[in-house]
């Protein structure tokens, strides 16, 4: 039977018998990069760790007014979401492979996939992928395996986020990333085409764009597919209460983050990302996609299908790595939409489009305020220029309960100036009135 160490002493008595003490296992780690020893205080009774972390707690700003956006929004959820969310039935194991003793976490899959079918108004939906950046990333190498081909165009108008997270994924992958740049707060079309080629795979674009800008990618997707390449449309899924869907503009996939159906913002996660596409390409899908049948007395039954894409069978030829099981986040997803409905989404969409155009006539008639783009077809969001850095405009308003905005000088060149404000359904008159007069009261000081 091997020697298992159990203790302390135990260890050091093995290092010491190949020669080695505590301090050479660190050896390779650079003086500057060692904290030391740790300054772990005593242990404390639970009723002292209780006021220990309301005290640090306390610290966070937690009732900020909310402007901020970019991909993650303040809407309003229904209490009924978290109630139901949070019943035992749906505590469920890692993931249902099990369909005999997994039939209702694989009917509510189910439904979620029924639910972004009708949305993006595309054939077949996965289970779900991590987040929005993870699901634009997937459908990129679904269109490669799909054409085979290795040029990816991808337009800065999609958020500057999920890019990061394309070129980390493919900086030594032989893969061939073309950026073009906006024009006008819009994908660059002319550049797009231009940059089309019989090697290309995939155009990726964005609607509602990272600016909050509304496109129609009907004639960008004519021309992809003119030459064998696919349309990829990454998409706000609550914008499209109101907006043309991806699939009515010929996208071949759509993908997005699905944080705005029911999930809290929760300092940046769980999220969601959702993934839909043509029937066509349904068995280059990564992820899981639950199915419904019949049963041998035909009841109706559901089970997970087209499995053999995951790397638990096919090993390393597998479509995707993506394993993680985020069906308690598809599930929000799918008790917010079914507690919405179609009209319901469709007001919220509404509000949130209204809301916004109401405050940017609000915040343009700031002496120095004006628009960056001359476009004002938005959803939700919108660009503004400011008369001095935005980073410090926003830094000032957290001062007066103001979470404002999103300053775009990190990720755009130029605009040092510029803001991103989000409004959604949660945003009331008043609020964005005081944003208003707070934001006046911070440019004339």
């Amino acid at each position: 039977m091997p020697f298992i160490a159990n203790t302390d002493d135990q260890r050091l008595e093995m290092l010491r018998e190949i020669g080695l003490g505590l301090e050479d296992l660190f050896a390779d780690i650079p003086e500057s990069c060692r904290c030391g020893p740790l300054a772990i205080p005593e242990g404390l009774s639970e009723q002292e760790v209780r006021r220990r972390l309301a005290e640090i707690a306390a610290k966070n700003e937690t009732d900020l007014v909310l402007f901020l956006g970019g991909g993650f929004y303040d809407h309003f959820i229904p209490a009924a979401v978290q109630a139901l969310v949070s019943r035992g039935e749906f505590a469920t194991a890692y993931t249902p492979y099990q369909p005999e003793v997994s039939q209702g976490t694989l009917q509510a899959i189910y439904e979620y996939q029924s639910f972004l079918c009708r949305l993006t108004e595309l054939d077949v939906a996965n289970a779900s992928l991590y987040d929005g950046g993870t699901a634009i990333y997937e459908a990129m190498m679904m269109a490669m395996r799909i054409t085979g081909r290795s040029k990816i165009i991808v337009d800065d108008s999609v958020n500057p986020i999920y890019r990061v997270m394309l070129e980390s994924y493919t900086r030594n992958l032989n893969i061939e990333l073309v950026t073009t740049r906006n024009v006008g707060g819009h994908a660059a079309r002319g550049a797009i085409r231009e940059a089309l080629d019989p090697g290309t795979a995939a155009v990726i674009v964005q609607n509602p764009n990272f600016f909050g800008c509304i496109e129609d990618f009907t004639g960008l997707a004519e021309s992809a597919h003119a030459i064998g390449a696919l349309l990829i449309v990454s998409c706000y899924p609550l914008s499209l209460g109101i907006l043309k869907a991806p699939g009515g503009m010929g996208a071949d996939i759509a993908t997005g983050e699905g944080q705005s159906l029911g999930m809290p913002m929760s300092f940046g996660g769980p999220y969601l990302g959702f993934m839909a596409a043509r029937r066509a390409h349904v068995r280059r899908m990564p992820g899981r996609i639950a199915g419904g049948t019949v049963d041998s007395r035909g009841r109706p039954g559901y089970v997970l299908t087209l499995q053999a894409r995951e790397q638990h069978i096919k090993r390393e030829r597998a479509t995707s790595n993506i394993c993680s099981n985020e069906a308690l986040c598809a599930l929000t997803a799918a008790i917010y939409l079914a507690l919405l409905g179609r009209e319901g989404l469709r007001q919220t969409a509404q509000l949130c489009a209204d809301k916004a155009s109401y405050a940017y006539q609000r915040l343009t008639a700031i002496p120095g305020v004006r628009p960056h783009f001359p476009a004002k077809w938005f959803f939700n969001e919108f660009v503004l220029d400011l008369p001095c850095d935005a980073a410090d405009v926003i830094g000032r308003l957290i001062e007066k309960g103001f979470a404002a905005g999103f300053p775009l000088r990190r990720y755009y060149e130029g605009m040092e100036k510029c803001i991103l404000i989000a409004v959604t359904e949660k945003r009331t008159k008043q609020e964005i009135g005081m944003l208003a007069e707070a934001l006046e009261g911070v440019l004339c000081r």
